[in-house]
């Protein structure tokens, strides 16, 4: 069943730096690839303490990914990433979306090129490629957006591409996960601290013994109007054989002290109010998120 909120919570969204996601890939299209890069950056964006607000997923057609990027550009948020189409085939055009989304020109990037270079050289040193030079093929990833800077790719050809236009950075990554998971590991450190800064995020969680979540709604939703900066949504699950409710609470704040305060006043309604209405609480947890 999916998650879904018991009250919408516009303050709690309001204080989140905006994120959309763009996949591109025919592969992903036609079911020949399952998507799990866009549910892993949902993840990253949610621990940082930032709100993925749209995702979209379309062909390797230039101008599909282009009328895209413009659409998200106008809607202004922090950020914007594009997953997949950055690598040395004809079929891999995101970047030349990109470019024409934001109507800027595709140029050889001498540091993308010594990137690439780099790159190579060692896949050839240790026989995963059959020479080292660069070719058209290779050098097509050191062809950036003009303004935009590569960033570093640790084990992959294709660096990551960050293009700013205004308040707004546009994130370009591959779509291979293992890339994609270290560019947004290793390389886009000082990037994610401007746009979602030094904040604390976290999680509480209050496993409900009821399979009925129309039994506490009211509860939850009383809970969500006292504290609005507090995320309250519910999801049922299976503990063992048993049915069960988990109930998740999350907010973000400038730092640890506010978030827990926020956090333990909102469960404790929750909690109180559940308890008032017959039912018992079979576990609580607590998760940090990565934007500590």
């Amino acid at each position: 069943m999916p998650e879904r909120p018991i009250l919408p919570n516009a303050a709690a969204d309001s204080a989140a730096p905006a994120v959309e996601i763009l996949a591109a890939g025919d592969e992903v299209l036609n079911g020949d690839v399952l998507d799990t890069n866009t549910h892993e950056l949902c993840v990253l964006v949610t621990g940082l303490g930032g709100r993925v607000s749209r995702t979209t997923t379309v062909r390797d057609d230039v101008e599909t990914i282009a009328h895209e990027i413009r659409a998200a550009l106008a809607r202004r948020p922090a950020l914007v990433f594009t997953v997949g189409g950055l690598g040395p085939t004809d079929d891999d055009r995101t970047l030349e979306g990109v470019a024409l989304g934001t109507g800027r020109a595709l140029a050889l990037h001498a540091d993308a090129e010594r990137m690439v270079a780099e790159r190579y050289a060692e896949f050839h040193a240790r026989g995963d490629v059959p020479f080292a030079e660069l070719n058209e093929a290779r050098r097509k990833m050191a062809r950036l957006p003009e303004g935009a800077e590569p960033a570093d790719n640790p084990i992959g050809g294709a660096p990551g591409v960050v293009l700013e236009i205004g308040g707004t950075a546009v994130v370009s990554l591959p779509g291979v996960p293992g890339e994609l998971r270290a560019i947004v590991h290793d390389s886009l450190d000082e990037l994610f601290g401007r746009v979602f800064g030094g904040a604390h995020y976290e999680e509480r969680t209050l496993v409900v013994e009821l399979q009925d979540e129309s039994a506490i709604a009211d509860v939850l939703r009383a809970a969500a109007a006292a504290h609005p900066a507090v995320y309250v949504k519910s999801r049922a699950k299976v503990i063992g054989s048993t049915p069960a409710i988990r109930i998740t609470l999350s907010a973000r704040g400038p730092d640890a002290e506010t978030v827990g305060a926020l956090l333990d006043a909102a469960a404790a309604e929750v909690a109180d109010g559940v308890t008032a209405a017959g039912f018992g609480i079979a576990a609580e947890t607590a998760a940090t998120g990565a934007g500590d």
